[in-house]
């Protein structure tokens, strides 16, 4: 198209930064493969025939989805162009994950992501079945078609501002013998594990709501009903909305995997996000991540 717009092969050449004979030999070899003559001169310039001509629009739309490829080709490799499909837990959706992926997507216009809350159980099937890119999970005990990094979390007693408790340094088990508990389901690792730890106490664990999630208790704390071991990660989030949180001791860490289906390449900006959302973890490590 150089050449139809210029009229000449010396402009179509000095634009496509190529020599003149080049040009000249890609016309009469397009030429020869079309089976018609591209140009006739007149008044020394060349004019498109009239094949040309018809062909145009087609071949305008054509060199502009090629540029339209190079461009993307152009932001894939620059990790600024893709889509995610990120499955989670759901307090994941609504507390941390939201400012990782603002954060991200602020750095990279051209990447799209799809995110989608679940239980464990439904995560492990996606990464299995290869729908999913990448999952924030736990309660994860390890599957041959999938990939993890086992992270632990420091957790936190939270509590109502103005509670006894902000008088103290940390929390132990004999501290919430009094309290009315707000935990996660009996089913689960965490759950088990502070169990036990109410246990060796010798303290008696006084269950007022089983819950699934820990944003949803530290909503629940909110409302003065009882007291909660959380992450400290989603402790945080609520500090402005009413509640304290304190260390709780002896230390009940808890475990959440990155997992992603293991025969199936993750794209390059995959790769990067998932680095990106292992990072923003990092401040709430207590121990280092230990890889599957």
């Amino acid at each position: 198209m150089a050449v139809a717009d210029h009229g000449s092969i010396t402009n179509a050449a000095s634009e496509l930064g190529i020599s003149q004979p080049a040009v000249s030999r890609l016309l009469s070899d397009l030429g020869e493969r079309l089976g018609f003559v591209l140009f006739d001169r007149r008044r020394g310039q060349l004019v498109p025939s009239q094949e040309v001509r018809f062909l145009t629009p087609d071949i305008r739309r054509v060199l502009e989805l090629m540029r339209q490829i190079s461009d993307v080709s152009r932001e894939i490799t620059k990790r600024r162009a893709g889509h995610i499909r990120i499955a989670c837990l759901p307090g994941f959706a609504t507390s941390h994950l939201p400012n990782v992926v603002a954060s991200f997507l602020a750095e990279r216009p051209g990447v799209s992501m799809t995110i989608e809350p679940d239980r464990p159980e439904r995560i492990l099937e996606w990464m299995i079945g290869e729908q999913y890119d990448f999952g924030v999970t736990d309660g994860f005990a390890g599957h041959p078609a999938v990939e993890s990094t086992n992270l632990q979390l420091r957790t936190v007693c939270v509590f109502p501002t103005g509670h006894r408790f902000e008088h103290l340094a940390r929390i132990t088990p004999t501290d919430m013998a009094t309290e009315n508990i707000i935990h996660t389901r009996r089913d689960s690792e965490f759950f088990i594990e502070l169990s036990n730890a109410f246990q060796a106490a010798q303290v008696e664990f006084d269950s007022l709501v089983e819950i699934r999630q820990f944003t949803a208790a530290c909503e629940l704390v909110c409302q003065g009903m009882g007291v909660a071991v959380v992450s400290e990660l989603d402790a945080r989030k609520y500090v402005s909305q009413g509640i304290g949180f304190r260390p709780f001791a002896p230390a009940v860490p808890h475990r959440l995997s990155l997992v992603r289906p293991i025969t199936q390449q993750p794209s390059m900006v995959t790769l990067e996000f998932m680095e990106h959302f292992a990072d923003s973890l990092k401040p709430y490590l207590s121990t280092p991540d230990v890889r599957k």
